[in-house]
């Protein structure tokens, strides 16, 4: 990957739903499980991705929390996009689902 801040922006426009996560957080591993529920109603699963950036070699890592933060004002995972946008993170995204609001932000 030679420029993290356009393989980021690729995911991001590449899928409906792209959330940036760490295989061993656990609110990580919460916000994933909220989004298989709204396959096949408000979300195709092609249209959703899950990159766990703590697989990928040589510290890209925190290279890409870094340009996150830079995208969005925060280093911490998950980040979520919806739509190209981001929405937040574990909490945020928890919050937006009970509320019923999730499914709205999926359909748009």
């Amino acid at each position: 990957m030679t420029d993290v801040k356009e393989v980021i922006k690729s995911k991001i426009s590449g899928k409906k739903v792209m959330i940036f996560s760490k295989s061993t957080c656990g609110n990580c591993k919460t916000t994933k499980e909220l989004f298989p529920q709204y396959f096949g109603k408000e979300l195709d699963r092609k249209d959703y991705e899950v990159w766990e950036i703590d697989r990928e070699p040589n510290n890209m890592c925190a290279q890409l929390q870094d340009e996150l933060r830079n995208i969005t004002g925060e280093r911490t995972v998950p980040r979520v996009f919806i739509n190209g946008k981001c929405i937040g993170g574990g909490s945020k995204t928890l919050t937006l689902h009970r509320c019923g609001k999730l499914a709205k932000l999926l359909t748009q």
